[in-house]
């Protein structure tokens, strides 16, 4: 009678504790939230990580890893930098080129890296786009080669939601298997709560204005899934009464400019998730959907503007993925 009372009295009926953490990083927000037996509040080990992961692939730490092999310094890849590479080479693949790490020199030409915005005439396009091109580069040995040693690499596109997965595989190590790490909109859902129930992710609208408080219509219920949504209505200028995209063609050289506002993508993980999604950008609405369909890996949610009509907007949903209304709430 003893050991039953104890046992059922003892530290296994407690549930696990619920965890948010929030801050800072690569320029944008993070949020965790996690379960764990204890409540174990891992803030500075995360912070600690980011500043590692910063230090590996930041294009505005001079001194990082990715900064010093854009200026071809003698300098091995660790692992991150390997992960990354290797990924984003395999999604420029699969792609055909739609997503491409090597766009930095354009994206910064346009304004919407590091430097100041050039004056973008045809000619000085053509000049960048001889050393834009995934195939131009490749790792031997740990060493990453150039084909044109002014071949530039971005990881903007890809590196949040790797960032994430980092995050979660550290959070695994440390005995936790449900969480939520989410960095400026790219996250990795693992696990269902203790109710059982799965991480609720409301999808946004396109919003009017750049700073334009968020807004949603659709929500989907997702675990074991990485999630990224790339748009164009968050980042750009406007010149001469045109809107500059932030998304760059590697094949034009130019902002994208078609109807297909934004693209979130569900898969695996949040580093393929992170990078089709900006793929996706590039290929815009029809060759999205035309690849989405193919795969059964991948569930896509697209926003898209009418034809001739900025005012309004219509959607896409991949077959497998059941969106969710504030009716269903």
């Amino acid at each position: 009678m003893l050991l039953v009372l104890l046992t059922a009295c003892g530290p296994l009926d407690r549930s696990p504790q619920r965890v948010n953490i929030r801050g800072t990083v690569f320029g944008t927000y993070y949020s965790i939230t996690y379960y764990e037996d204890e409540g174990t509040v891992f803030h500075d080990a995360v912070d600690s990580l980011f500043q590692d992961f910063n230090r590996s692939l930041s294009i505005y730490d001079k001194e990082s890893l990715l900064s010093r092999i854009n200026r071809n310094e003698e300098t091995k890849a660790d692992q991150y930098f390997e992960m990354v590479f290797t990924r984003a080479q395999e999604i420029s693949r699969e792609t055909g080129g739609a997503f491409d790490a090597t766009v930095l020199p354009l994206v910064n030409a346009w304004g919407f890296g590091f430097s100041e915005r050039a004056d973008m005439t045809a000619e000085k396009v053509d000049s960048l786009l001889q050393f834009v091109g995934y195939e131009k580069v490749w790792l031997e040995d740990g060493h990453l080669v150039k084909e044109d040693d002014r071949v530039q690499l971005d990881f903007n596109a890809i590196a949040k939601g790797y960032a994430a997965d980092v995050v979660g595989s550290w959070l695994e190590s440390k005995g936790v298997i449900t969480y939520l790490v989410e960095i400026g909109g790219d996250l990795v859902a693992r696990g269902v709560k203790p109710d059982g129930s799965k991480w609720r992710i409301g999808l946004e609208v396109p919003a009017g204005e750049m700073d334009a408080a968020q807004e949603w219509t659709y929500f989907v219920e997702i675990r074991d899934s990485g999630l990224a949504t790339s748009g164009d209505y968050r980042r750009y200028y406007e010149k001469d009464g045109r809107r500059y995209s932030h998304t760059i063609d590697p094949e034009t050289g130019h902002p994208v400019d078609h109807q297909l506002m934004s693209a979130s993508v569900f898969a695996p993980d949040g580093i393929s998730a992170d990078a089709y999604a900006t793929a996706f950008m590039v290929m815009g609405l029809e060759g999205s959907i035309e690849f989405v369909e193919k795969r059964n890996d991948l569930e896509a949610y697209l926003i898209f503007a009418a034809p001739d009509d900025t005012e309004t907007y219509g959607y896409y949903a991949s077959t497998g993925l059941e969106l969710l209304s504030r009716e269903d709430l």
